[in-house]
């Protein structure tokens, strides 16, 4: 799991770890069965070290050059290996480093192997792509040639080249790599999909809406890059006092000496003041949460916003995009009691095909694109509709004032808290259609798994009507409504919750929500079809857009938090029985030695209850059938 630089050091370092070995071994064989040859024994134990004694001193001389928590352990090694020197203890001094070389390839395989997952990840944003050019012809090329704009044909078992919206045919989409579900994603005309999503069958013809190093798992690697190099409030705190703490062993390893006149104990002290465990702690913890959270369609900027997850006691939310899908879909038609509904329906299907406005673009779904009718002499009323020829008459699609400039009488508008439209054939309405906004059907179920987990303050925030905030807030059980908000409103909003006391954690998908955001003590932003100033203000992205996941990143943050405790206790307390018993003299006359074994047996124990957090499993198919 490491990268190939890693793997290259690792490689030598065990080289001269075995070699080093073999030397001692040989330096033993001769003491025992030899004891007359003691000289030559010290010039194996000698050899031994000098082989070991490079990696070491290089790593203290690049740790004072470039101070860090690692540092001080390479720093403390060495000192105790010079120690070892100094006494004529050339045994030890060849030991020490080879029973921390091999721990510190322990933790590098537990911690630095995040570098070979990001590796990996980043393949899946490369493949190629069956772009389709203007004659029809298609032509095979590498995914980061592609445009916006451009189509593509993606068959069965190929991987989706870049973000993109599908403009033919249906599919089941194996999304796992970038959602962490299991499930295939059933899309169809219409839906936008990610890149890297491997289609399972159908054959699909896609218009990508971002290049590939600006997809939705281009910016999961970024984000994850991000993550894998902050650094916990705790790990900084330990930094800051670094320099304090290597006096204050120095000092305990020199009253050591001078009262007990023991070098093995001295040299004890130094060892097992090295703080591994206590450092590894936090960054062990962090980067299985981050790595965790990534699995389930989690995306978090930084690991300090995976510790501030865990006090949030309020919820900011948007509304479109956000608690709704951020499309509108045909809640209810009044069409004329003798009219044909599904004629009418392919006739407004047709006449929605030939505009990009939101309303038409959701009337088009109505019927299949093979069903429409042929069309001519299309016009287009900019921001009122439609008006087209057909086989049976001029036909006219749009709003109310469409048809009073068309001097086409119709009956009474319904009220209707959303888009409306109508339709007339032959200079004759034939009906309305009433347009609403989806919401999100794991919206309640979220909303209320929060208020379980303490956030039971929740507050709509929406540059809406409040007639529809109203009703959208009723369905989701929020009883506080902001409507009518415009960006720099919000803001003040969340600020005011932050005054008041509140945790709030703000969800969002737009550019008016941007602000508001990046004002939260956690601001989440929704992966998909979430714009891109709303995920670049976010710390922390939902890809696949799923608000249950809301919950599962606070029960995340909540366990991260314990078990970075728990490694707290263990490298603090661990570390200072150690050299307690080193300092009294309690670790015998291999002291130097113990100290170190027990040093990385501490290190493995903090490697080990950081690895338990990758068992933390929490797919939306359980939920589902826990509810």
């Amino acid at each position: 799991m490491l990268t190939q630089e890693e793997q290259r050091k690792a490689s030598r370092q065990l080289v001269l770890a075995m070699m080093a070995i073999g030397l001692l071994a040989l330096g033993l064989y001769w003491r025992w069965f030899m004891p007359e040859g003691n000289g030559v024994s010290q010039l194996l134990f000698g050899a031994s070290s000098l082989l070991v004694a490079f990696p070491i001193l290089r790593s203290a001389w690049y740790s004072l050059l470039h101070q860090s928590l690692h540092g001080i352990t390479d720093q403390l090694i060495a000192l105790a290996m010079i120690g070892a020197w100094a006494v004529g203890d050339l045994m030890t001094a060849a030991l020490l480093p080879i029973i921390m070389i091999f721990g510190h390839i322990l933790e590098e395989r537990s911690v630095l192997g995040s570098h070979e997952a990001i590796e990996a990840l980043s393949k899946l944003t490369h493949s190629q792509a069956r772009r389709i050019l203007a004659d029809g012809s298609v032509q095979l090329v590498n995914n980061d040639q592609l445009a916006i704009g451009d189509l593509v044909e993606v068959k069965a078992g190929d991987k989706i080249p870049a973000d993109g919206r599908i403009l033919e045919g249906q599919a089941s989409l194996d999304t796992a790599s970038i959602t962490g579900e299991s499930v295939p994603l059933e899309v169809s005309k219409g839906m936008d999909v990610f890149g890297g999503a491997i289609n399972l069958d159908g054959l699909l013809r896609i218009e990508i809406t971002h290049p590939s190093e600006e997809s939705t798992l281009g910016k999961v690697i970024k984000l994850m890059q991000q993550a894998e190099r902050s650094k916990p409030p705790i790990t900084r705190l330990l930094e800051r006092y670094a320099g304090s703490y290597m006096i204050l062993v120095l000092l305990v390893a020199a009253i050591t000496w001078f009262i007990t006149n023991d070098s093995q104990a001295m040299l004890a002290v130094l060892v097992a003041a090295c703080p591994c465990a206590l450092v590894l702690a936090a960054p062990a913890t962090a980067i299985a949460g981050v790595a965790v959270a990534a699995r389930h369609g989690i995306l978090i900027r930084s690991s300090a916003f995976l510790e501030e997850m865990a006090d949030l006691t309020s919820l900011v939310i948007d509304k479109t995009g956000t608690l709704t899908r951020g499309t509108l879909h045909l809640q209810h038609a009044q069409i004329n009691g003798n009219e044909d509904k599904a004629i009418l329906f392919r006739l407004v299907a047709s006449l929605g095909a030939t505009s990009n406005h939101p309303v038409s673009r959701a009337l088009s779904l109505l019927t299949p694109s093979e069903d429409y009718y042929p069309l001519t002499n299309i016009t287009e009323k900019q921001g009122l509709g439609v008006v087209a020829e057909t086989d049976m008459g001029e036909a006219v699609l749009g709003r109310p004032e469409l048809f009073m400039a068309l001097n086409i009488s119709v009956p009474d508008v319904p009220h209707h808290d959303g888009p409306i439209a109508g339709l007339a054939l032959a200079g004759s309405f034939r009906g309305w259609l009433l347009l609403a906004d989806n919401l999100r059907p794991e919206a309640v179920e979220a909303l209320a798994d929060l208020r379980q987990l303490g956030l039971g303050r929740q507050l709509l925030l929406t540059g809406d009507r409040q007639s529809v905030a109203d009703i959208i807030a009723h369905d989701v059980g929020i009883t506080e409504v902001k409507a009518q908000a415009l960006p720099e409103d919000k803001l003040i909003c969340v600020t005011d919750e932050i005054k008041k006391g509140f945790r709030p954690m703000v969800v969002g998908d737009g550019i008016n929500d941007s602000l508001a955001l990046k004002a939260g003590v956690v601001g989440v932003a929704m992966g998909a079809g979430g714009a891109d100033i709303a995920m670049s203000s976010a710390d922390v992205v939902l890809i696949g857009s799923d608000l249950r996941r809301l919950g599962t990143s606070i029960r995340l943050s909540r366990r991260c938090r314990h078990t970075l405790q728990t490694n707290v206790i263990i490298g603090l307390g661990w570390t200072c029985a150690i050299v307690v018993a080193a300092t009294f003299g309690l670790l015998g006359i291999a002291g130097a030695m113990i100290a170190a074994i027990l040093h990385n047996i501490s290190t493995l124990l903090v490697l080990g209850n950081a690895g338990r957090l990758l068992r933390f499993d929490e797919s939306l198919d359980q939920k589902d059938n826990k509810n």
